[in-house]
C-alpha cells in the first residue's frame, strides 16, 4: 500500500492566507514532478468533513492534492468570518493553483481542479477562465443559485429574502459589522442558508472542529449571483467529468444535466443513487465509492497519462 505524505500548509490568496492539507505519493521523493489537484467544499464547509478520504484516494493513484479551507472558513485567514463570497472562493481556488504550480514535486503542465456543491459549480467557472486547469470534476454542483433558490423557496418567499439583502446593505452602511444567521438549521427552525434535514445530518455526522454553524446574511446576495455553469462552454477541451445524485433536492440534478448537455467534449456525466450527501464517505451506501472513484479514474486519465513537453515551469 502506498504511503502518503500529509502536511498543514498555506498558500497566500487576495490580502489573506489559505490553509491547507498537502497529500504527496511517497515516489515523489524520488525527484519525479507529478500531476496535482486542488479541492475544496461546499458552501459553509471545511476540509475535515469527509474530504480526506477522497484526497487520499487521488494520492494514492500518483497525484499530489492540496485539499483547503476557503478564505473566512475553517483554519484560513480572512474576515470578516464566515462570509460566503464566490469571487473570493473562485480566487482561492486559482491561488491554489499558484502555489502548486510552483512546488518542485509537482508538473505545473498536469494540474486539475475538483469540486463539490457549491464548490462543484465553482470550479466550472475557474476552469472556464484558467488555462492551468487541465482536468476538472464537478460533483453534485450548484448550477445556478438564483433559480436553485427561487425554486426552493416559491416567489413570495424569494422576493422576501431579496427585501432582506436589501435591508442588509442598508443596515450595514449605517452600522457596519456583519449580521449571522445559521448556516444549517433544523426544518421549520426559522431562518437559516439551508433548512433541509439532510444537511443538519451530514454536519452533525461529520464531528467537526473546525466547522462553525453560521454565515454571514451579507453572503445571500453573492451567493444569488453565482451562476457558474454559464460559463460551461468555455472549458473545452478541457475534460470534464460532472457527477450528480438522482435524488438530489439541494442542487438541482435538471440544471446539471442541462449545462452537460452545453459543455463541450471531452465530458462524462455520472449519475448516482441517492441525495445530495450520498456521494460524501459517510454514506452507507455505493455512491461515495462509485463518485470518487470515477473521479480518480477522470484524473489519471488526463493527467496522469497525459505526456508532457517542454518545461515544467513556462
Amino acid at each position: 500500500m502506498m504511503t502518503i505524505d500529509k502536511r498543514d500548509v498555506t498558500f497566500k490568496s487576495g490580502d489573506t492566507f489559505a490553509a491547507g492539507w498537502f497529500f504527496l505519493p511517497e515516489h515523489v521523493a524520488s525527484g519525479a514532478r507529478v500531476p496535482a489537484v486542488a479541492m475544496a467544499h461546499g458552501v459553509g464547509a471545511t476540509r475535515d468533513m469527509f474530504l480526506e478520504p477522497i484526497a487520499r484516494r487521488f494520492a494514492g493513484a500518483g497525484l499530489a492534492v492540496l485539499l483547503f479551507d476557503y478564505r473566512s472558513f475553517g483554519a484560513s485567514g480572512g474576515e470578516p468570518r464566515q462570509r460566503v463570497f464566490p469571487r473570493d472562493q473562485i480566487e482561492d481556488y486559482r491561488s491554489a493553483l499558484t502555489w502548486l504550480s510552483l512546488r518542485q514535486q509537482v508538473d505545473a503542465n498536469r494540474l486539475g481542479i475538483w469540486g463539490t456543491s457549491f464548490g462543484g459549480g465553482t470550479v466550472l467557472h475557474v476552469a472556464a477562465y484558467d488555462p492551468r486547469v487541465k482536468a476538472v470534476v464537478s460533483q453534485v454542483g450548484a448550477m445556478d443559485l438564483y433559480h436553485i433558490t427561487l425554486a426552493a423557496l416559491g416567489a413570495e418567499q424569494f422576493a422576501a429574502l431579496e427585501r432582506m439583502t436589501v435591508q442588509e446593505r442598508v443596515r450595514h452602511a449605517t452600522e457596519g459589522g456583519e449580521v449571522y444567521i445559521p448556516d444549517i438549521g433544523k426544518p421549520g427552525g426559522g431562518l437559516a442558508l439551508q433548512t433541509d434535514q439532510e444537511s443538519w445530518d451530514f454536519a452533525h455526522e461529520s464531528v467537526s472542529p473546525s466547522w462553525r454553524n453560521q454565515v454571514t446574511v451579507s453572503s445571500f446576495e453573492a451567493i444569488l449571483e453565482h451562476a457558474p455553469a454559464r460559463s460551461i462552454e468555455l472549458i473545452a477541451p478541457r475534460p470534464l467529468l460532472m457527477i450528480l445524485a438522482k435524488e438530489d433536492t439541494i442542487s438541482s440534478s435538471d440544471l446539471i444535466r442541462a449545462a452537460f448537455a452545453r459543455a463541450g467534449e471531452p465530458k462524462r456525466l455520472l449519475e448516482v443513487e441517492g441525495g445530495h450527501y450520498s456521494v460524501y464517505p459517510w454514506s452507507r451506501g455505493q455512491s461515495a465509492d462509485q463518485a470518487s472513484q470515477a473521479a480518480t479514474e477522470w484524473f489519471a486519465e488526463h493527467l496522469l497519462q497525459a505526456a508532457t513537453t517542454g518545461p515544467s515551469h513556462t
